[in-house]
């Protein structure tokens, strides 16, 4: 099992667990001061669009390394374990892109769907789809999921991190580019245009426009101007003759056949050469050079397709013997060099990689939680362990004082003995929960008001107070239920065993017998009506008056009926 994940959070949202709203931290302590000061009256949370627990965070502040954000302790004060990937500075890039965008289409009184999609169940942020009336881009931030160009409708924008194969950048003249610069505690969106055998050109977003051909910035625009017009020459007096239209094209397709095979594009090469099959009208030394450049890249091609082969040789092996890694491996290099023509067999190959490689996935995202689930079962084992010792240790310490503390000092700790056996749970023993049992109750705790209430100086009085309630020669004729003292006896110390130094004070529930029957005495007499709280049945008084007896007392009668209602 792999050790707590010690990764710096440098990433939160605001406000709320489920909140969109991204920010990062700064790293200098100097920073984090304006950094705390502005959003002073704001909350962090481990978001959940960000892969985190949804619990909220705090700034931690160094100054011999980097600031970060930090969970909260638990509530045993051990570190809190969060299942959270993705740390980093990047990994809330993808709220970053939809706020941009958003704000980008607002702007142009324009507006789109937004989803943070998670095929064959890849972490969150690793794709976003922006989705329009008429089509839409899927924003590929990591290598996670492979761009499909064949999708109608969401055209590919690929990080910096995701290969591209040299035959899309040659079949499509372009592909689309974005990164996230650091710019205080935001990121900032650049898009680039990269194009075969040109570098990649980065834009700010307010330079990019959405048109019928999908995302454009200016080297788009450019790319599409000179793939469209031919150049115009200007032939001067005194110039060489206009080659043949033929011999100039001849020129064009092998200098396109010498960069297909160059960049091992098996589609491009295929189609040139069908190109130079249609050429009419070359002859001389330029059909010569078509002629032998045609015999090496038809050899090339056999090559490759022996290359091919073999290639899906390797897969279908790797399959049968389920190694995830190496048919991983081969999945990514046949999409990347036998993307085209593929026959039925291969589509049926390629198809149970891409499937058997989303069940080992799957099987792994399955593993990590299996592996998170033990790992919180051991820590709260832990600390349940750590409870049930705390609670041995205060049921020795309420015994060992027994005699000398106040009831104030008592109840601090039976209700800290409470909480800790509710931590420890089933590792708290029966003969413990009997004890425990006990000392709730000599500190009226856990009980109803009803049941708890008594008169009030017992109330927080010391021990040695409530014997002073009750004389020793009532309370000794009693066996005492703690220690088991007979009658006659005093009480010892230890009251499980019966045995240790003998004390001169009883324990409370010896007599809180006594105590009780007393109360339950004084509650009779209050509640039993006197001979005036009738009327007289002989002179017809109502209650509360005297009667009009020949010497000024009660009548036998009124009497009489008063002590048959205290019965």
């Amino acid at each position: 099992m792999r050790g707590e994940d010690r990764r710096q959070i440098q990433t939160a949202v605001l406000g709320g667990a489920e909140s969109e709203e991204p920010l990062m931290l700064p790293l200098e302590a100097i920073e984090l001061d304006a950094f705390r000061r502005r959003h002073e009256h704001q909350t962090f949370w481990c978001g959940l669009l960000l892969g985190g627990c949804g619990l909220q965070l705090t700034t931690k502040l160094y100054t011999d390394r980097v600031c970060h954000f930090a969970h909260h302790p638990g509530p045993d004060g051990h570190p809190h374990l969060c299942g959270r990937r993705a740390r980093g500075v990047s990994s809330a890039d993808h709220l970053y892109v939809k706020s941009a965008a958003a704000a980008w289409l607002r702007d142009r009184d324009a507006q789109a769907e937004f989803e943070f999609v998670q095929p064959d169940g890849v972490p969150i942020g690793s794709v976003v789809d922006i989705r329009f009336s008429r089509g839409g881009l899927r924003v590929h931030l990591d290598q996670a999921v492979a761009p499909s160009w064949d999708r109608d409708g969401h055209e590919p924008v690929l990080g910096v991190s995701v290969p591209v194969d040299r035959d899309i950048l040659i079949d499509r003249w372009y592909v689309h580019r974005i990164r996230l610069d650091s710019e205080g505690t935001a990121r900032r969106v650049q898009i680039g245009t990269e194009a075969f055998a040109r570098d990649t050109e980065w834009f700010a977003l307010d330079d990019c426009r959405m048109t019928e051909r999908g995302l454009s910035t200016p080297a788009v625009e450019q790319i599409v101007r000179s793939r469209s017009t031919r150049p115009v020459t200007q032939w001067g007096v005194g110039r060489a003759k206009k080659a043949p239209p033929a011999r100039v094209r001849a020129e064009v397709l092998l200098r396109k056949l010498a960069d297909a095979v160059r960049v091992e594009s098996s589609f491009v090469v295929s189609r040139v050469l069908r190109d130079i099959a249609d050429l009419t009208g070359v002859e001389g030394e330029t059909k010569a050079k078509l002629e032998a450049a045609v015999s090496d890249a038809e050899a090339w091609l056999e090559d490759q397709v022996r290359v091919r082969r073999e290639l899906f040789s390797q897969l279908e092996e790797a399959l049968a013997a389920r190694d995830a890694l190496e048919v991983r491996r081969l999945l990514a290099r046949v999409n990347a060099i036998a993307s085209h023509d593929r026959t039925a067999d291969e589509i049926t190959t390629t198809d149970a990689a891409a499937a058997f490689v989303a069940e080992q996935q799957q099987l792994y995202a399955q593993h990590l939680q299996a592996e998170m689930a033990a790992k919180l079962a051991d820590h709260q084992d832990a600390r349940a362990r750590r409870a049930a010792g705390r609670v041995q240790t205060l049921l020795a310490t309420l015994q060992r004082r027994e005699a000398e503390q106040s009831v104030k000092a008592m109840r601090k700790l039976v209700r800290e003995l409470t909480h800790a056996a509710s931590d420890a749970g089933d590792h708290v023993t029966a003969d413990q929960k009997e004890q425990i049992g006990v000392w709730k109750t000599r500190a009226d705790i856990g009980r109803p008001p009803a049941q708890s209430a008594r008169p009030a100086p017992a109330l927080g009085a010391p021990q040695a107070m409530r014997h002073e309630q009750v004389a020793r020669r009532y309370w000794i004729k009693r066996k005492c239920p703690r220690c088991q003292a007979v009658a006659g006896k005093n009480c010892v110390s230890n009251a499980r065993t019966g045995t240790g130094a003998v004390s001169k004070i009883p324990h409370y529930e010896r007599i809180e017998l006594i105590l009780a029957e007393r109360r339950a005495t004084a509650a009779s007499r209050r509640r039993a009506p006197g001979p005036y709280a009738i009327a007289c049945p002989d002179c017809g008084k109502p209650p509360g008056e005297r009667c009009l007896s020949p010497n000024g007392g009660v009548h036998r009668s009124r009497a009489e009926r008063a002590r048959e209602a205290r019965r």
